[in-house]
């Protein structure tokens, strides 16, 4: 250590290669001007986190029990400073740091302390950070006293062009006051709950104690920083409460990440119930570095279906560029994400294996999550195939595998295509799915937003596998086993239905179909076609717009016998108004009857009833 030192005044040039270096910080370095008090909060948290490092090395013999940043206003002064008890400056380090724009002490003491096991709670790493106080600031003074025992204090000032000075100053104690005159347009920042706001936003996890307004605002030891051997499932919900404070839904379940090689990376996510509404779900991950935080917008960090989840990541690794706002897709962020992907799927894949039951429990709860992955992520693709589910209208659960096992027989077509059956609403179709049933078919509950891209891409990726919902095409022909049924009808009796139903399509699109269907199915079914239904789907859920094509159709059974009864009428009238009636009976089971055309069919009933 140094002997006692003389104070010392000097002036000088801050060394930047431009004199419009503040313009430039002002206007491109940072997107959102209150970044200023995260950066200063940072650095004064840095300055104490040194102080550790230098404590475990033997370097600091001073009392490490107390750490503390403070913030202050001062209204009628129009000042805000940020204070804390770390390492100090010394005037030689004032110049150093201060004057050399993107010199950054922090990296330097990151080099100096290499290997040390504190050095990884330092944040800063370019040396900009300091510079955004004069975003807001028409002065700044910083007022320091270096740890270093007979080291006097100093004070730096600044009024935002390249000119400096430092000169001698009175501070009691170790530390670094940052005091920051208000420019016109950084008086916004003198008002309290403007303040706090920011210091929540960003600083409700910062490793040191912050205090504003005589209140400590944060947690020093969030739950991530802990290893998950030591926390409870009751600590993991007070965590997610804490930061979520008015959510109304407990979490199904978390994933607590904690890596160390190659990468730093502490976290955990949460998997909320994400049900039908996945789109009002997103920006609930929080990134951190050394527990700053950073954004909400986790994208680059994270594959895009798991923006779906909530929580927290932390990492260092993560580079970040001078804002800390926007991320760069380098190849350690993808290690990253390809680790977070996989430790997903792990997770999910061991519950599946060690309680299915419970699994299946949340199934509807992440079946969206599940898909958008699959979709989205050809590695969480692969991954989810030993756990992604299929529910029956019975309420069992089946993977796909399990499906092409029990169901090959029953459900291969002509084609050797297995077709699985499914609806989307079990409840509307049952007349639908009783038909289904009665010829030995199981038929799936596939109702989510997702449906369409998720079938597609399943299609895709296991061989002769196809999907069929239940009102896509007749009984017989939903797995055409290639049999054919004898027809009741002549040939002249099936040319005429033909033509009395073509006469009642009036300018309806409905295409009318003459098919030789069991004597059991109903007269008229009203089918759509799985192709272009899907299509209208993925266009709506993509947000393309546009007029949905639709591609109905009446299939009308030969074999029933009321056609023969319509056949059989007398005159053109009576076969057309019987045939009409079978048709509006149709039409409004699938909920296609409405206004003047519903109105008719109620008349016509009550007169059939008369």
């Amino acid at each position: 250590m140094s002997s006692t030192k003389e104070s010392v005044s000097r002036q000088g040039s801050i060394q930047v290669q431009t004199d419009n270096i503040f313009p430039i910080i002002k206007k491109f370095l940072y997107s959102d001007n209150e970044i200023f008090l995260r950066e200063l909060v940072s650095n004064a948290t840095d300055a104490i986190q040194k102080t550790k490092v230098l404590g475990s090395v033997g370097e600091f013999k001073g009392s490490l029990k107390t750490p503390k940043v403070e913030i202050k206003l001062d209204k009628e002064a129009k000042t805000l400073t940020v204070s804390d008890n770390g390492i100090g400056m010394t005037a030689e380090e004032m110049e150093k740091y201060l004057n050399q724009v993107a010199f950054s002490g922090a990296r330097e003491f990151l080099e100096k302390y290499k290997g040390v096991e504190d050095k990884q709670t330092i944040i800063g790493h370019f040396g900009l950070g300091f510079y955004s106080a004069f975003m807001v600031a028409a002065k700044v003074e910083v007022v320091s006293k270096s740890f270093q025992t007979g080291e006097p204090a100093h004070r730096w000032t600044c009024d935002g062009s390249p000119s400096y000075s430092i000169e001698p100053a009175t501070r009691k104690s170790r530390g670094t006051d940052v005091i920051l005159h208000m420019s016109e347009e950084g008086e916004e920042f003198l008002d309290q709950g403007r303040v706090k706001r920011i210091l929540t936003k960003y600083g409700s996890f910062l490793p040191v104690p912050v205090f504003f307004d005589g209140q400590q605002i944060n947690n020093t030891e969030p739950a991530w920083t802990k290893k998950p051997a030591d926390l409870s499932q009751e600590d993991y919900a007070s965590f997610y409460k804490e930061l979520y404070p008015g959510s109304f839904e407990d979490p199904l379940f978390q994933i607590h990440l904690n890596v160390d090689y190659p990468f730093n990376l502490t976290g955990i996510l949460y998997f909320p119930k994400i049900k039908e509404h996945f789109d009002v779900q997103r920006k609930k991950i929080s990134l951190y570095s050394n527990q700053v935080f950073i954004t909400d917008s986790v994208e680059g960090v994270v594959p895009e279906f798991l923006t779906l989840l909530h929580g927290v990541l932390d990492s260092p690794d993560i580079p970040l560029n001078v804002s800390r706002s926007y991320l760069q897709a380098d190849a350690n962020v993808r290690k990253i994400s390809s680790h977070i992907t996989k430790k997903v799927a792990d997770k999910l894949e061991e519950m599946f294996q060690n309680n299915r039951s419970d699994f299946e429990s949340k199934w509807n709860d992440i079946r969206i999550f599940v898909q958008y992955g699959a979709i989205t992520d050809q590695k969480f693709a692969e991954r989810c195939k030993k756990f992604s589910l299929f529910e029956n209208l019975n309420g069992s659960f089946h993977t796909m595998e399990e499906i092409q096992a029990n169901l090959k027989e029953a459900h291969t077509d002509k084609n050797n295509q297995l077709v699985i059956l499914y609806s989307a609403d079990p409840e509307a179709d049952h007349a639908y799915i009783s038909r289904a049933t009665e010829r030995g078919y199981q038929v799936f509950k596939m109702s989510s937003p997702l449906e369409s891209h998720y079938l597609g891409h399943l299609e895709q990726t296991h061989e002769s596998v196809k999907f069929a919902r239940i009102d896509s095409d007749s009984p017989e022909k939903l797995i055409d086993k290639g049999i054919e049924v004898p027809c009741s009808l002549s040939e002249e009796q099936r040319t005429e239905l033909q033509g009395i139903f073509e006469s009642l399509k009036g300018e309806s699109s409905l295409s009318m179909a003459v098919e030789n269907l069991s004597s059991s199915d109903m007269p008229v079914t009203i089918t759509e076609s799985e192709f272009i239904r899907r299509m209208n789907e993925m266009q709506q859920m993509n947000a393309m717009g546009g007029q949905a094509f639709r591609m109905q159709s009446a299939v009308v059974n030969a074999n029933h016998p009321i056609m023969l009864s319509i056949l059989q009428k007398k005159t053109e009238e009576d076969k057309k108004a019987v045939a009409k009636q079978v048709l509006d009976m149709a039409l409004l089971s699938k909920g296609m009857l409405k206004g003047e055309a519903l109105t008719r069919f109620l008349e016509r009933s009550l007169e059939l009833l008369k």
